[in-house]
């Protein structure tokens, strides 16, 4: 019967692919708004060369941004703050590779305190945009893309109700699985949101401070591999355990 139901779910899936027309129209919108968000900041600016401007790639992409937008940021505050936040999040909610470059910009321009801040509020409002967009037309995609990974993530959810806050807890800080797929694959496996989003905004400030830390010193940075040694690495496994543990506990107690 369990065979037979995941079956007829995906073969509802199939046959709901491609998108309906309310679908794509709200994504759309979703898109939209984001254009329509930079384009306000574009047009608050004063009058310059803005060619440097392009989503981050690489280390040297940081640094030009970086050397460019510093005097932005003393004269022009909120429109660089807003104009970040755009990025990130819109980065966030399209699965768009390159935040960890976003979160080295924000320590690298805007100090530790004030960058993790940043990075935290930015990182959980794309990752809850990224959940209510796939909550809304993101099944067929994640059946295609990850079929492997999502009925694993669905097992453990199921296995772990009672204790799901820690579970999510525990993915955020460790790399099991990857963000993008925790925030796509959410909604499908039935993580009620404020269970999702008390676990990002709480699973991504370790991450989020070795990231900030960094880009504080971004010109001693050699390569992305850099980020994270061994310490690092230590501490949010161990982070990560601690945060796991009362489900393990009460298993054993069982």
């Amino acid at each position: 019967m369990e065979k037979r139901g995941e079956r007829d779910c995906k073969e509802n899936v199939e046959g709901r692919f491609p998108l309906t027309f309310w679908e794509v129209a709200g994504a759309s919108a979703v898109v939209g708004t984001f254009v329509l968000g930079l384009a306000c900041v574009y047009f608050t600016m004063p009058a310059s060369d803005y060619s440097f401007l392009k989503l981050p790639r690489s280390l040297e992409d940081i640094q030009i941004l970086r050397n460019h937008l510093e005097d932005y940021t003393s004269d022009y505050t909120i429109q660089v703050l807003v104009g970040y936040c755009i990025v990130y999040i819109f980065m966030q909610t399209f699965m768009i590779p390159g935040t960890v470059f976003m979160s080295l910009l924000a320590g690298s321009l805007f100090g530790a305190f004030k960058g993790v801040a940043l990075v935290v509020f930015t990182a959980t409002a794309g990752a809850s945009s990224c959940y209510f967009l796939s909550k809304l037309i993101g099944r067929p995609l994640v059946y295609f893309l990850w079929p492997d990974k999502l009925s694993f993530f669905q097992a453990q959810v199921a296995k772990r109700r009672e204790r799901l806050l820690n579970y999510m807890l525990f993915l955020r800080v460790t790399p099991t699985l990857p963000n993008t797929f925790i925030n796509v694959a959410s909604p499908m496996v039935d993580v009620p949101y404020h269970i999702f989003l008390l676990a990002t905004f709480i699973g991504l400030i370790p991450a989020a401070y070795v990231t900030v830390r960094a880009g504080i010193a971004l010109g001693e940075l050699q390569s992305v591999g850099d980020l994270y040694d061994f310490q690092s690495i230590a501490t949010l496994f161990l982070i990560g355990v601690v945060s796991v543990t009362p489900t393990l506990m009460s298993k054993t107690k069982s």
